[in-house]
């Protein structure tokens, strides 16, 4: 079966037709080769801006917030996800926040639904990949019932280095709001702890499926890892938090998520020099739905070109 029917693509590759009870439309459609690709929302997160760069000077913060239109106090971040399908097995690219209520975040937590308006069977889906174990990205597989849903073969592949430091994480470097530590801690524990069968641990590289290739990159996290697809001479990198909105053309600037923000800004400048050297697509867990984008050099940073929209 291929994912046109499996995705229910046909209807997704036209976003402006959202789903029953949608306003805006919450699935884009992208091929790559052979892999077919669906971006799904998961929702919004509000956060502080100050967690965009807790080393950049609050006026400068503040100038760029105002270069961009946005709000001065606090901004939704946007959380995507990605399913794909490559050599007849379906790979989930994160998972979504799941459900937190206290943390008091309504507005995200959706993937599970919207997978379901995509099509989506939860038991059809063979592999997952985890760039890491933020609540943000495994959140979706602790949601009540869905494990029950996925397949007793399911594979979640993740790089080892991520598990081991959830043992006992380091938050020193972070600026996170309060409560976000602790949650993320009981989390990624849980999270370890329900799926430990399922795991694949791999050092650097894996290659989860013809042309899907899981490699760590550290920086975020120790074990965080971006996805490659490639297919066909057509590529797209998942990001996941490697890089954010304001990453662009403030590279250097330090996100209150990142456990070693110094390395996490090496990594940063690193793969957005090698995707604009490479013109691949990318998409990244926090830029605004459907993420799908290009990156150009900028005298000393970067451009975010966003793709056309394919209606």
């Amino acid at each position: 079966m291929s994912l046109a029917t499996n995705m229910s693509l046909e209807d997704t590759s036209h976003p402006g037709a959202p789903g029953p009870g949608e306003l805006v439309p919450s699935r884009y459609a992208v091929q790559i080769g052979e892999i077919e690709v669906l971006v799904i929302s998961d929702g919004v997160l509000p956060l502080p801006t100050t967690m965009l760069a807790h080393n950049a000077e609050p006026a400068v913060r503040e100038a760029w917030l105002n270069h961009m239109f946005l709000p001065q106090d606090s901004l939704d971040w946007p959380l995507n996800v990605v399913v794909a399908r490559s050599g007849g097995q379906t790979i989930l690219l994160d998972a979504g926040l799941g459900l937190d209520p206290d943390l008091h975040l309504p507005r995200a937590g959706q993937l599970i639904s919207r997978l379901g308006a995509a099509g989506v069977d939860l038991a059809s889906v063979t592999d997952v990949v985890l760039t890491h174990l933020h609540m943000d990205h495994i959140g979706g597989l602790l949601v009540d019932g869905v494990k029950e849903k996925l397949r007793p073969d399911l594979r979640i592949h993740l790089a080892a280095a991520e598990v081991k430091f959830w043992e006992a994480p380091d938050f020193s470097q972070t600026r996170m709001p309060p409560g976000f530590p602790d949650a993320l801690r009981a989390t990624a524990k849980r999270f370890v702890n329900e799926y430990r069968s399922h795991l694949r641990l791999y050092d650097d590289e894996c290659e989860v499926a013809p042309g899907v290739v899981a490699r760590r990159t550290g920086g975020h996290t120790p074990g965080h890892s971006v996805i490659r697809l490639a297919s066909g001479g057509d590529r797209l990198t998942f990001a996941g938090d490697a890089v954010f909105a304001v990453g662009f053309d403030q590279p250097d600037w330090h996100n209150g998520f990142e456990h070693d923000p110094e390395e996490a800004a090496r990594v940063r400048v690193g793969l957005l020099r090698e995707l604009a050297a490479t013109g691949e697509l990318l998409v990244a867990t926090h830029l605004p739905f459907p993420s799908v984008c290009h990156v150009a050099v900028e005298g000393d940073a970067f451009r975010w070109v966003p793709v056309f929209w394919d209606y």
